[in-house]
């Protein structure tokens, strides 16, 4: 089994900055991509960023680009989004997942943690 394990969300104004974790435990993953996706309420859970576990290939978000940025510790089995410059817009619970079929889907994954939540006051 894996589990994944957020940390890192939390309150910050407008034009501030936050870095999230996602630790991965258990066993090895079928398809080696990690991902970060978010949900606002009552609207549909959508991609934020990826990358490719082994040589770090990355994909965003365009609304995320400039921004944001995904990186990984192997050693550590953990995956990193460093959030600069934040929106009122960017509130969410942002997830992690892992092992997809598709990158950008999020149906497609088949592990998720649990969440974390990202409240940006303007």
């Amino acid at each position: 089994q894996v589990q994944l394990v957020e940390s890192g969300g939390g309150l910050v104004q407008a034009g501030g900055s936050l870095r999230l974790s996602c630790a991965a435990s258990g066993r090895t993953f079928s398809r080696d991509v990690m991902a970060w996706f978010r949900q606002a309420p009552e609207k549909e859970r959508e991609f934020v960023a990826a990358i490719i576990w082994t040589f770090g290939g990355i994909s965003y978000a365009d609304f995320v680009k400039g921004r944001f940025t995904i990186s990984r510790d192997v050693a550590k089995r953990t995956v990193y989004l460093q959030m600069n410059s934040l929106k009122a817009d960017d509130t969410a619970v942002y997830y992690c997942a892992a092992d997809p079929k598709g990158i950008i889907s999020a149906p497609t994954y088949n592990y998720w943690g649990q969440g974390t939540q990202v409240t940006v006051s303007s």
